[in-house]
């Protein structure tokens, strides 16, 4: 799993581990503003993991990457950034962002810097619910990501 955040800010650990809830999004799409309003992530919920059609498809255990997998769309970023308050967005493939939309979901994001991107996850086999999420990540200076470990405990 790769985790992303800015250099230049320190990342307080409690971000990094807490309550976090994996939800399924809706598999014929990617993650849209629709999408994530149709999700009803209540207020409050700060580290969501978004299980899609990638994790269905298996492709974290493919060897070649595949540019069709699910991700987030500008609207469905910027959504998320002006409607919740999630703090941390985990997903299931090495991008948060659709392959169309890479710049501006990414931008949408970055553009709140408080929001830590984790990518890369396996979720096959998790229920969808509550849990206690555990990252590591590898502290890297003067890096803008780092390998991490994630664990989930229910």
């Amino acid at each position: 799993m790769i985790c992303t955040f800015f250099r230049e800010r320190m990342i307080c650990f409690y971000c990094w581990t807490g309550p976090a809830l994996l939800v399924d999004v809706p598999r014929h799409t990617n993650i849209t503003a629709e999408a994530m309003e149709s999700l009803n992530i209540p207020k409050g919920v700060r580290r969501v993991l978004f299980r899609t059609l990638n994790t269905d498809r298996g492709l974290m255990w493919k060897a070649a990457g595949d540019m069709s997998y699910v991700g987030f769309t500008e609207d469905g970023a910027q959504w998320l950034v002006d409607n919740t308050d999630i703090k941390l967005v985990g997903i299931d493939y090495i991008s948060v962002a659709a392959f169309d939309h890479l710049i501006s979901a990414h931008v949408a994001f970055f553009k709140n810097a408080d929001i830590i991107l984790v990518e890369a996850l396996k979720l096959d086999n998790v229920k969808t619910g509550l849990y206690m999420l555990h990252c590591l990540p590898l502290r890297l200076v003067g890096s803008e990501g780092s390998p991490i470990r994630c664990i989930l405990i229910k």
